[in-house]
């Protein structure tokens, strides 16, 4: 404090470390982690949810494939963000910690992670690619079916992440 403060308000001997610089990265590594599952695994969830089961209530194949299938692309750009995020936050905090030192919780999110980003790879480059050339060519029975396998695999990876959160909070 400077010197024109009255006595009572200045301080004596080193300040709380509560006011000292520290160093941020683990939580911001937590926050990034945490903010990225909260996209992949919320927007999963919109979509099962809220947007499917609605869609095929109020519109036809020919509307409602298109519209899923633009929304898919759009929200897949955040997945395969959120997927980057999650790896290299995963990774930093793992390593920063050491793997054999790292709790068992934490082990078993990496390896339901890896699983979780594969399964999504192959949900991208296969169902959702066949999706695409279904809604193209205006093959509304095999657009349906894809939407069906885009269905369940989102509904895998949804439980995996659930299992990947609960790894972490009861096995740390």
């Amino acid at each position: 404090m400077s010197p024109r403060c009255p006595p009572r308000f200045r301080r004596r001997g080193p300040a709380p470390s509560h006011l000292l610089p520290k160093d941020n990265m683990p939580a911001l590594m937590k926050f990034l982690h945490i903010a990225a599952a909260i996209t992949w695994l919320g927007g999963v969830s919109f979509m099962l949810f809220a947007l499917r089961p609605v869609a095929a209530e109020l519109l036809t194949p020919v509307q409602r494939l298109p519209l899923i299938a633009q929304v898919l692309r759009r929200f897949f750009v955040l997945v395969w963000g959120a997927i980057a995020v999650l790896l290299l936050t995963g990774l930093a905090m793992l390593l920063g910690v050491g793997m054999k030192n790292a709790p068992m919780g934490w082990h078993m999110m990496f390896g339901i992670g890896l699983l979780m980003f594969a399964l999504f790879g192959h949900l991208y480059f296969g169902p959702f690619r066949r999706l695409k050339q279904a809604v193209s060519a205006s093959n509304w029975p095999e657009g349906g079916r894809r939407v069906g396998q885009i269905a369940t695999l989102a509904m895998t990876n949804l439980a995996l992440g659930a299992l990947a959160i609960a790894a972490i909070i009861f096995l740390v």
